[in-house]
């Protein structure tokens, strides 16, 4: 646990991660959400930096403003007060292939230093130590919003250097190639533009690589170079992370993780 400024309540480093992501959403207007802790992000700035985006959920639910935190993409309370219910299909083919989302927001199991995500298989394919849940939606997302931010918790099995198996496309081998392909596949996504963590918040460089840009109050650089399997980039001027608000605490503990299943 660390300390914010005086007077306010001790936040988890989880808290802090679900804090700096949801930032990050202010002035962007419609998100492609995943379940789990981007779930929450999108959620918390909806409240807070972004009270007019719009949430899209790949079971076909267009501008959601759910009651409560969703379960999953097929909990009913995500269709309270959208915009428009449709197919899956149609979400996909005319919403997201149609260039209309802004940002796709994902969860990752693991990814490289070019923000290319794994979320299949821990291992080889055929005969994996761990299966995962999958792409879903995610691949299409990864190609096809103008952005893509990405939240998860950063270890060296996280965060490694080549990835077992690429489930959503970053910017592949780097920005030349990344924009070739994308160029010749017809995507219409310019690809990652920030990963965060529970250790800091990252950004994309000119070669397509990632780059920490900000340290979360209480971490330090070695504890991003110990968590992380290749030798990192880090910006001329490193900032850190403003410490979460007592509100962004509130929202957070009391509506949309109370039970701390992702904040603990």
């Amino acid at each position: 646990m660390t300390s914010p400024d005086a007077g306010a309540a001790a936040f988890s480093k989880s808290e802090m991660m679900i804090v700096a992501a949801s930032r990050e959403l202010a002035g962007q207007r419609v998100c492609f959400v995943g379940v789990g802790l981007p779930n929450i992000a999108v959620n918390l700035a909806q409240r807070t930096v972004a009270p007019e985006i719009e949430l899209v959920y790949e079971s076909g639910v267009f501008g959601a403003k759910p009651a409560r935190l969703p379960l999953s993409i097929g909990d009913p309370t995500i269709v309270t007060g959208a915009t428009s219910v449709t197919s899956m299909f149609e979400l996909f083919s005319f919403y997201l292939q149609g260039g209309l989302i802004d940002v796709g927001f994902l969860g990752a199991a693991q990814i490289d230093r070019f923000g290319n995500i794994n979320t299949t298989v821990i291992g080889e394919y055929a005969d994996p130590t761990t299966r995962l849940p999958g792409s879903g939606g995610a691949c299409e997302i990864a190609i096809n919003a103008r952005q893509v931010f990405v939240i998860m918790r950063q270890s060296k099995r996280s965060f490694v250097d080549t990835i077992d198996f690429r489930t959503s496309a970053g910017n592949l081998g780097g920005a030349e190639q990344s924009e070739r392909i994308r160029r010749e596949q017809g995507w219409i996504g310019r690809g990652p533009s920030v990963v965060v963590t529970d250790l800091g918040i990252w950004h994309f460089d000119d070669d397509g690589e990632m780059r920490l840009d900000s340290l979360h109050p209480g971490a330090t650089l070695d504890d991003v170079r110990a968590a992380t399997a290749w030798e990192i980039r880090v910006a001329d001027r490193l900032a850190e992370t403003p410490a979460p608000t007592a509100e962004e605490l509130d929202l957070i503990r009391s509506e949309l993780d109370p039970g701390g299943a992702y904040t603990r």
